[in-house]
């Protein structure tokens, strides 16, 4: 409504004749001079005796996302359709507004969010605590049909106040003036969806297995793809295009792997994502969903995976390596616990693809071209989840987990010397991979390191350690490295 907020529809049996809407009634007749019927009531939080606009408005830079704690009401089989057809359209728009609209105009979210206060409190004059304590009690009755709007803000507070709060303790966690509400608007998430085309196509039970694939989150499919087109390239022959059926089957691959490997990790650490700022929200510590569901669906993506492996090209052999890369991705997200260098078990994880390329090509394998790419591919990961890693660094020492982004130290310029030495590495790896290509041009190929090399030290000398966002975007910029790094050996073959 022309307020702001989110009006839903209540369940008829609530009453079948209009009601109006006082601070301790479910449903009411008027907000803001807008005429509605008892079937068509606006949901509203009660806080400190008046209407409260969730506060986690304020404090997430992430998509919202509508929920429903049960059905909402019950009806004939059309009207029900229809509801949850509005809902998912209303969730999509919810999704793309907040993706794109923070980032344009950060300061209107916090505006909008304290003059909706605003415009909530000068509907319901101040009034006793028993007053309030009706207004809590009816909402409370209420609340299981009451439609539920949870942010994937890791900052988030509950929506529903407690019947048995008293407004002096409401009142110390409401919004004191606009000052505070601009600053918590500024502690968002730097690790927001980036996809959400698909929510309106998507059954609602549907959504948290994506998300725990990561399916909204692509750049880890990219980050494990560029390593297999990097080979693929590289055993193409002279003056010729990589395999496109190739690299076709290596991009399901990566995208179904990928999401294996992340429902693995939060399998481990689902207790310690509870306590990550950055990880709150995942799908296993939210409790939206099990082990035995996640496991479940680990199974299917792992058969998934499976049935893309048999259809490459030699597949004895590449069913050999692929099944060789398992230990290390059951292994990788424990190593956390164990050793101050996670993210080097990572890089071997995660650029396996290097073999899988000329493996799938040719059934044998070149370990004097292949073994220095997949090098170059373990020492960019290092550069990169390290400065990912420092978005969780301060949590990580809290709770005993250790990475590379706490081994490198406090000290941000040898932190930086560090990150340098490796993506030194990283360079000097693909000079060498190219170099042990007989049938491969040097000249473009090694002006495209270059540039690929200048990146990286871009993201090294522009990170700061302390920003989230910052390193956010330096992470995800990485499928640009990657990019340039495929153009590089395809130029080198074809010109």
């Amino acid at each position: 409504n022309k307020q702001g907020l989110l009006i839903r529809k209540l369940p008829s049996r609530y009453g079948s004749k209009q009601q109006s809407l006082s601070p301790s009634s479910a449903c009411f007749r008027q907000w803001s001079g807008a005429s509605i019927t008892s079937t068509s009531a606006i949901a509203v939080i009660l806080r400190n005796n008046n209407m409260h606009l969730m506060n986690s408005i304020r404090s997430t830079r992430s998509p919202l996302r509508l929920m429903s704690g049960k059905r909402l009401y019950s009806c004939k089989q059309q009207q029900r359709q229809q509801q949850q057809s509005e809902l998912k359209l209303l969730h999509w728009k919810l999704l793309k507004y907040s993706r794109t609209s923070w980032n344009s105009n950060r300061q209107s979210i916090s505006t909008l969010s304290s003059s909706a206060i605003s415009s909530s409190s000068s509907l319901s004059p101040s009034s006793g605590p028993q007053q309030h304590n009706q207004s809590s009690s009816s909402l409370q009755q209420h609340s299981p049909y009451c439609m539920r709007i949870q942010s994937h803000s890791f900052h988030s507070t509950p929506l529903l106040p407690n019947a048995s709060s008293s407004p002096q303790n409401d009142k110390k966690s409401e919004p004191q003036n606009d000052d505070t509400t601009n600053n918590n608007a500024t502690t968002t998430t730097s690790d927001p969806p980036i996809l959400t085309w698909y929510h309106p196509y998507i059954a609602d039970w549907m959504d948290p297995y994506l998300r725990l694939a990561r399916m909204d989150k692509p750049i880890g499919t990219w980050l494990l793809l560029w390593p297999c087109l990097w080979s693929t390239a590289f055993a193409s022959t002279s003056s010729a295009w990589p395999d496109l059926h190739l690299m076709g089957l290596f991009t399901i691959g990566s995208f179904v792997m990928r999401g294996s490997g992340c429902t693995i990790n939060d399998l481990w650490d689902q207790d310690f994502d509870k306590q990550v700022t950055r990880t709150k929200a995942r799908p296993l510590a939210s409790g939206e969903l099990n082990s035995k569901q996640a496991i479940g669906f680990l199974g299917l993506q792992l058969a998934t995976g499976l049935g893309v492996l048999l259809s490459l090209p030699n597949m004895e052999y590449c069913f050999l390596w692929g099944v060789s890369s398992l230990p290390l991705v059951v292994i990788y997200p424990l190593m956390k616990r164990f050793t101050n260098f996670p993210q080097v078990f990572l890089g071997l994880t995660f650029n396996w693809g290097a073999w899988m390329g000329w493996a799938a090509t040719y059934g044998s394998m070149n370990y004097a071209a292949i073994a220095p790419l997949y090098l170059s591919g373990v020492c960019w990961t290092v550069v990169y989840d390290t400065i990912y890693a420092n978005q969780d660094k301060d949590d990580d020492k809290a709770i005993g987990l250790k990475s590379t982004a706490l081994t490198f130290g406090d000290d941000e310029t040898k932190h930086k010397q560090i990150l340098h030495g490796f993506a030194a590495l990283t360079f000097v790896q693909w000079l060498a991979a190219g170099y042990m290509m007989e049938d491969i041009s040097i000249l473009p190929y090694s002006a495209g390191m270059s540039l690929a090399y200048s990146h990286l030290l871009w993201q090294i000398q522009t990170a700061e350690l302390d920003n989230p966002q910052n390193l956010a975007d330096r992470f995800r910029s990485n499928t640009v490295v990657g990019g340039i790094v495929f153009a590089s050996i395809v130029a080198g073959k074809v010109l």
